[in-house]
């Protein structure tokens, strides 16, 4: 029997390397001496195309990008790196409107934050992303259930065999559902429960489950898989097999 899941503690994230973009060098270095103190590896870039480099250049495990940059856009260079890697991803925006929160999240961040912030806020949004998304030292068992293969120490997710190119965020939501199928979940357990967040913006869960969507329904317009549970939430409609029950 395998041992049970061991939660990474802070002292498992020294020196993983963080990738901090913004042209405003006062933010830029106050952000980098937090995540420094907490033990990360900081490189600095200031603009979209800079970021883009860099996230090839040196495969950061995290990245904290400013909307506002020069050249093009956080929202663009996100967009741009998500077409091909999966690097986690902290949006910084200045503008606090929900319309733009939603569309830094579409374009493929994991999270966000809106200026001004607390760089202690900061660095704990970076440890706990990084605390889901490093393998465990005695990590769980792989599922499989329905068409799904979620392997939690490897981070893969294969639907009918084909890996899925999920983010951090989209894999702990899909493998969260797939570990409790047919079971409905309102926004705010889902952001308690995948998150970790105590409160906070529940358009970040609708965002989220429309980008797994697109990953893993025929029709993301027709789900059949993730289905919406009117006046409730959401929820995965996948069979267990009796070797799974048992």
């Amino acid at each position: 029997m395998p041992e049970p899941a061991r939660t990474l503690g802070n002292e498992d994230l020294i020196d993983r390397r963080v990738l901090v973009v913004d042209d405003d060098p006062t933010v830029s270095e106050v952000v980098a001496e937090y995540l420094r103190s907490a033990g990360f590896v900081v490189d600095r870039v200031s603009d979209g195309f800079a970021a883009i480099e860099a996230e090839r250049a040196i495969a950061p495990d995290l990245i904290v990008l400013d909307r506002m940059l020069p050249g093009i856009d956080g929202i663009e260079a996100c967009r741009r790196i998500r077409l091909v890697s999966a690097t986690p991803i902290i949006l910084l925006t200045a503008l606090g409107s929900e319309e733009d929160r939603i569309r830094g999240l579409e374009a493929g961040a994991d999270d966000y934050l809106t200026k001004p912030f607390s760089p202690r806020e900061l660095v704990l949004r970076v440890q706990s992303i990084l605390r889901r998304s490093l393998t465990d030292l005695a990590p769980e068992s792989p599922l499989d259930r329905g068409p799904f293969h979620v392997d939690p120490a490897a981070r893969v997710a294969l639907l009918h065999g084909r890996l899925l190119n999920l983010t951090v965020r989209e894999f702990d939501l899909l493998a969260f559902f797939v570990k409790h199928p047919r079971q409905a979940f309102s926004r705010e357990e889902l952001l308690s429960t995948v998150w970790g967040w105590t409160h906070g913006d529940l358009s970040t869960v609708t965002v989220h489950v429309r980008r797994l969507r697109e990953k893993i329904e025929a029709d993301p317009t027709r789900p059949t898989l993730l289905t919406t549970v009117w006046g409730i939430g959401y929820r995965i409609d996948i069979e267990e097999t009796a070797d799974e029950l048992a």
